[in-house]
């Protein structure tokens, strides 16, 4: 698969919207552009992206989460997951509530150290997901 097509291709994996890949083709005819900061930036913008810090909990997690679309159009009981302080054991918490709904938490590289972009993405797009990204040399795991 040669770059152009699996950038393509990886953009369609983690979210349906239409302006993603365009968004990440510009980024990839630019010499001045990061494809994955153009990538993350879409996902963010569509609004399928959560940002959270290490030091966030739950309760910030679980408020996140709700306002994804996929998360919102599934409705998943994420009580469990407001009940912990501990930012990783509440990811963990949210992927097994969201597998139950065919969904899973996607861990996406980011330059901040301190940083968690989490994205929730159909659970048969799994290991093609983490095959195109190991392909581009990007960073996507997931998190159960």
């Amino acid at each position: 698969m040669d770059e152009l097509a699996a950038w393509e291709r990886l953009t369609l994996l983690l979210d349906d919207d239409a302006l993603l890949w365009p968004r990440v083709r510009e980024a990839l005819q630019s010499e001045d552009q990061d494809p994955w900061e153009a990538l993350l930036d879409g996902l963010d913008d569509a609004g399928a992206l959560a940002y959270l810090d290490a030091a966030d909990t739950g309760m910030e997690l679980a408020d996140a989460l709700a306002q994804l679309p996929r998360v919102f159009r599934l409705q998943p009981d994420l009580g469990q997951v407001n009940d912990t302080d501990d930012l990783e054991a509440a990811i963990a918490i949210a992927d097994r509530v969201l597998a139950g709904g065919g969904f899973r938490l996607a861990r996406l590289q980011d330059d901040e150290e301190d940083a968690h972009a989490l994205a929730v993405v159909p659970g048969g797009n799994v290991a093609e997901i983490l095959e195109v990204s190991a392909h581009l040399e990007r960073s996507v795991s997931i998190v159960g």
